[in-house]
């Protein structure tokens, strides 16, 4: 079954509109949703939620249509957003009881765990948690109610390079059951190119791409070369190119270009910003 099913999803505001996007996460697996700022990431995310209402399309969340009643969908699937809506008085104690009482599912010992592992202390106020301590406990809660979707917005931000390495490894190990799935934005796209199985490209509210991400970085690469044996090349071949005084350089389709040419590989962070770049033309 798949995890996730997006189709011609809509939703328009004033100077923006997220426009009829489509992708499919299949159970098991890690969805890396990429975009700028203002890229409809976050919309997308709380369509999926029901946290706003779409203009058309449809959402399927764990086989279920996300518009019915979906109460025990949203105990499957648990969320990290860039607010947790915590109250500041609150401590990381207080909130397990809170969580205990809302979740049927809801795993003390998991959450306890979690919070050992982040070196959370259990006292201190959520008003009084730093930007990161207030991610690692909103991850936490995600992780301790036998959820299986997670929904995570930019849920590395402002956590340090080990902490950031240790929850990818953690989302990593929760995939290992393939009926646990994850949907990912960040603008950290190391962090998604590190974990993701499927890349999604938003930008400007368009989808411009979707795909396997293996399957990307082994059709495109970098191809540094003369101007003039850049201009000898089919057009179909370059997805975009740079021409300085030191020579070219080209996001290029690799099956398309003649096997003497050397192509180095290309990032997800790269391609991202080369197609970008590409629209900007």
């Amino acid at each position: 079954m798949n995890a996730l099913e997006i189709k011609n999803l809509s939703k328009e505001y004033p100077g923006f509109k997220l426009n009829k996007i489509s992708f499919t996460l299949p159970g098991g697996c890690i969805l890396g949703l990429i975009g700028e700022n203002g890229a409809g990431k976050s919309t997308t995310i709380k369509l999926i939620l029901n946290m706003l209402r779409k203009d058309g399309g449809s959402i399927t969340v764990l086989g279920r249509d996300s518009g019915a009643d979906n109460r025990l969908t949203k105990e499957e699937v648990g969320v990290v957003l860039d607010e947790a809506g915590i109250p500041g008085c609150l401590n990381a104690r207080q909130v397990g009881n809170i969580m205990r009482n809302t979740f049927k599912n809801w795993n003390a010992s998991d959450y306890n765990g979690y919070l050992k592992r982040f070196a959370l202390p259990l006292d201190k106020e959520y008003k009084d948690f730093s930007r990161g301590m207030k991610m690692k406990l909103s991850i936490a809660i995600a992780m301790s109610h036998n959820a299986k979707l997670l929904l995570l917005d930019e849920a590395t931000s402002g956590l340090d390079p080990v902490v950031r390495d240790e929850v990818l490894d953690i989302l990593n190990e929760f995939t290992r059951d393939e009926n646990h799935s994850i949907l990912m934005s960040s603008h950290i796209v190391s962090d998604l190119e590190k974990l993701c199985d499927y890349i999604a490209f938003l930008h400007k509210g368009r989808l411009m791409l979707f795909e396997e991400k293996d399957e990307l970085l082994a059709r495109y690469g970098i191809l540094h070369c003369t101007e003039g044996q850049l201009s000898a090349l089919s057009k179909d071949a370059i997805k975009h190119k740079k021409i300085s005084a030191y020579g070219a350089e080209a996001l290029v389709i690799r099956d398309k270009i003649p096997s003497a040419m050397s192509i180095s590989p290309v990032s997800i962070e790269e391609l991202f910003v080369y197609m970008v770049k590409e629209e900007a033309v």
